[in-house]
């Protein structure tokens, strides 16, 4: 039998603290942010979430992870990268632009993107409001990611000059929510 994993509260939500089932609402889990990048909700939890909280120390790493993302009009989700493990995303509201091996489709709710390893991609959120983004993927340890030059990205804002196994600092990660939270789906009761 499995047990049901713990929840804590951290700075902007619920996050899973040791392993097993659990369930929890978009609204209540924890969130990270970037004034350019919008916000992602890592439901399966992650050490940057958990950071100043020495008190968990139960958490372990699951194999797959899903989050939420929330891209602000007209800014990247990312920076144009490639991962060197399968990625899958699903629209859930609002219009961006994927730019995929340097070429472009523009996205409307309910289009799925499949990512096999080694796919250069990433999002622009298009429109006056926020795109939301359903993303999973493999969180091996071993993961790697390498940020490519492209040009399609580059007119977006989207990418880096030169092709770097890092990604340059651009804003700041805090563990909070989204601004615009009002506006998503998940910010009220149903």
């Amino acid at each position: 039998m499995v047990d049901e994993a713990r929840l804590a509260s951290v700075a902007s939500g619920l996050a899973p603290v040791s392993a097993g089932w659990f369930v929890v609402n978009a609204r209540d889990a924890a969130w990270v942010s970037n004034p350019e990048f919008g916000g992602v909700c890592i439901f399966e939890s992650d050490d940057f979430v958990l950071r100043g909280r020495p008190d968990l120390d139960e958490y372990v790493k699951p194999g797959a992870g899903f989050t939420l993302r929330v891209v602000p009009p007209g800014k990247p989700a990312s920076l144009y990268h490639a991962e060197s493990v399968q990625e899958d995303f699903l629209v859930l509201q609002g219009a961006c632009v994927l730019i995929v091996e340097d070429q472009e489709r523009e996205l409307r709710p309910w289009d799925f993107v499949h990512c096999p390893p080694g796919t250069a991609h990433t999002f622009v959120a298009l429109g006056d409001r926020p795109c939301v983004l359903l993303a999973t993927g493999n969180r091996r340890d071993d993961l790697e990611r390498v940020y490519v030059r492209s040009e399609p990205a580059l007119r977006r804002d989207a990418s880096v000059t030169a092709d770097s196994p890092t990604q340059p600092r651009r804003g700041e990660w805090r563990v909070e929510r989204p601004d615009r939270w009002d506006e998503l789906p998940w910010s009220r009761d149903t």
